[in-house]
């Protein structure tokens, strides 16, 4: 346990922020400097592509790459981030697999609301299955935002009567838009970026007067996950989301879905994106390669076993 990392990396997001409420640009400069801080592996490549109708950054290993493919959700509270600033979770993903990446843009609020990252996230995963991509070799990965996107984005999948991916991959997961995980309340002041208030800021953002109360916003505890491809939950204890995981994983586990609950000690939101400068992170993300390449098969292989 690396008592001095977590300690320098807690003392580090607690920097003192601007008092009073930002503007949506100022949010997004703002995150957007935070995690260009953020180390980013070498060993890949780069380029831009187009999912469905939407922009995504592709993340390939430098070199020669296995079968499968990761769809990956950026964090950022569905108001803020982008491709980009998740490169260094979406290129320690590559490193570790040798799969190749599509990290969705996906619209943000508020100047596109609630269902727009859903419906984004489906017509990405219809546009890997149209271009000859077994489902069997696809995962969903994601963190914060990005991580509910891969739940509901599988709910959307399912409904639409899309064969399930491989596997769900989810970083710190936003999974309860009613706000009512018991951490939201045990774990303020512990979590260095996230307090209620801010969160029901960006919030009100995306669900632009929707009831929370509905499984496409708050699958944690709403959610019918009948059906559901095996689940890796990261999470810390040093964040007011972390019963958005927990939560999850019974109801997971209730439906009986294959589900690790993965919880770090001491670490903060999202805190895999420390790669390279906090142990835990990086086996955190040992880990979750380990679990994507266990689950990812062969382009083909599927076919070929049932026939």
């Amino acid at each position: 346990m690396s008592r001095q990392q977590r300690a320098e990396i807690d003392a580090m997001v607690r920097q003192p922020r601007p008092e009073g409420p930002r503007s949506v640009e100022e949010l997004r400069a703002g995150f957007r400097a935070m995690m260009g801080k953020m180390i980013v592996p070498a060993g890949i490549r780069t380029r831009t592509a187009t999912l469905g109708d939407r922009p995504a950054l592709l993340v390939e290993p430098a070199d020669t790459a296995k079968a499968g493919t990761i769809l990956y959700f950026h964090g950022g509270s569905y108001v803020v981030g982008s491709p980009e600033t998740a490169l260094s979770l979406t290129g320690n993903l590559v490193t570790r697999t040798r799969s190749r990446a599509f990290s969705l843009e996906y619209r943000l609020a508020p100047e596109y609301p609630f269902p727009a990252a859903i419906e984004d996230g489906l017509s990405a995963y219809r546009a890997l299955l149209d271009s000859g991509e077994d489902s069997s070799a696809i995962a969903f990965a994601g963190d914060s935002a990005g991580g509910g996107l891969t739940v509901t984005t599988c709910l959307a999948a399912r409904d639409a009567g899309l064969p399930m991916p491989a596997a769900i991959v989810a970083f710190s997961p936003g999974l309860d838009m009613t706000r009512t995980g018991g951490t939201m309340d045990t774990k303020a002041g512990v979590d260095p970026f996230f307090t209620r208030e801010g969160l029901e800021n960006t919030g009100a953002m995306y669900l632009a007067g929707q009831d929370p109360h509905q499984p496409l916003l708050s699958p944690a505890t709403l959610a019918d996950l009948t059906g559901f491809p095996p689940m890796l939950l990261q999470a810390g204890t040093n964040e007011i989301l972390l019963d958005d995981s927990t939560r999850m994983a019974t109801r997971a586990r209730e439906a009986g879905v294959d589900v690790i609950l993965d919880i770090t000690a001491d670490v903060p939101h999202v805190f895999q994106a420390f790669a390279g400068v906090l142990d835990e992170a990086d086996e955190a993300l040992d880990r979750a390669a380990l679990f994507l390449g266990q689950h990812i098969r062969a382009r083909g292989a599927a076919r070929t076993s049932a026939g």
